[in-house]
């Protein structure tokens, strides 16, 4: 039977259960124990654990995933939180060049399974703090990337992150914390969710929405008014960024005919642009339309909330991405 919890509380959850499960799990991040993280989500946990498996850092990212994976090549297991994602850029040498590759370069005798939890978002967080970079580490062989949007799948995935033996760049979105969802009880097993595949959330016949993490939110909205005008927009949560699911979105497009997608990151070079290049590759002759993409305005994100709000797409948009795409069939020659 699954019952009602936060995305925050899915994520402690999973976490609990890891550091319970394996004595080699341990958490590391800036005030991450007697703070309990930037977003609550390690609250308690240095009571419960003590400092050995929750260890807060010094204000050095670089340090902390360099001592993540060097922990991990040695048979630790370390779960770690950076901040923000934007601070990752201060650890993207260990990231891309250390714990992407150290599988490949020493011919698979040796893993570095860390997983780095990161939040992405903004808030008036200013330019610096509100940046979505998932598409850079969706790039790089060696790393998985998932971005979930449900309480279900932040747990699941989380857990399998930490059982598994590949590096995972685990995302998280600041503002969807405090959602809810419906989550198995504990005592009904393992909820360990394949680091693979996107999920059809609702079906639709007329137009395909892809997005990821809120926008799936954004996209769920806009299916919904879509639907107010007799639309039937088919809504898939792409989830994990690498290794990214085209096939689902391919066989939904021969179906639809149409395809918009939904970022909060700018368009140029972004994970959107990736899917629609790849459809086109699979799917090209199923279209009736070109696919829209929805994305940020490419400016540094302003910190006035009026100005904050105007940069990044909202369900009006969606559904404007959607509307002209069926209003731009082609028409048939002859």
């Amino acid at each position: 039977m699954a019952r009602e919890i936060s995305y925050r509380d899915a994520l402690r959850e999973a976490l609990r259960e890891e550091m319970d499960r394996d004595e080699r799990v341990f958490l590391m991040g800036e005030d991450i124990g007697a703070y309990g993280g930037s977003y609550v989500v390690t609250n308690g946990f240095l009571e419960e654990y003590g400092r050995k498996r929750v260890r807060d850092t010094p204000i050095s990212e670089l340090g902390i995933v360099g001592a993540a994976v060097g922990a991990a090549m040695g048979g630790l297991r370390p779960i770690i939180e950076l901040m923000t994602i934007n601070f990752s850029l201060l650890a993207i040498d260990q990231i891309v060049n250390h714990a992407a590759k150290l599988h490949y370069m020493f011919a698979g005798t040796i893993t570095a399974p860390v997983v780095i939890r990161t939040a992405s978002g903004w808030g008036q967080l200013g330019p610096t703090h509100s940046q979505t970079f998932e598409g850079w580490y969706a790039h790089v062989p060696g790393l998985r990337v998932v971005m979930p949007a449900t309480p279900r799948d932040a747990k699941g995935f989380l857990k399998t992150a930490s059982q598994g033996q590949d590096p995972v760049m685990f995302i998280e979105h600041s503002l969807l914390y405090r959602n809810r969802g419906e989550v198995e009880e504990p005592e009904e097993g393992d909820l360990l969710l394949p680091l693979e595949g996107a999920e059809v959330r609702r079906e639709g016949t007329d137009v395909t929405i892809a997005s990821w993490s809120r926008g799936y939110y954004l996209a769920m909205g806009a299916a919904e008014e879509l639907a107010k005008e007799g639309i039937s927009a088919e809504v898939i949560d792409m989830r994990v960024l690498r290794p990214l699911d085209i096939a689902t979105v391919v066989e939904s497009v021969k179906k639809t005919n149409h395809l918009v997608t939904v970022e909060e990151g700018w368009k140029t070079l972004g994970v959107g642009a990736e899917i629609a290049a790849a459809v086109q590759d699979e799917a090209f002759d199923y279209l009736d339309a070109p696919i829209a993409r929805v994305g940020s305005l490419e400016i540094p994100v302003p910190y006035a909330k009026n100005l904050e709000r105007l940069i990044f797409p909202d369900r009006d948009k969606v559904v404007e991405a959607a509307k002209g795409v069926l209003a731009r069939d082609l028409v048939p020659a002859g």
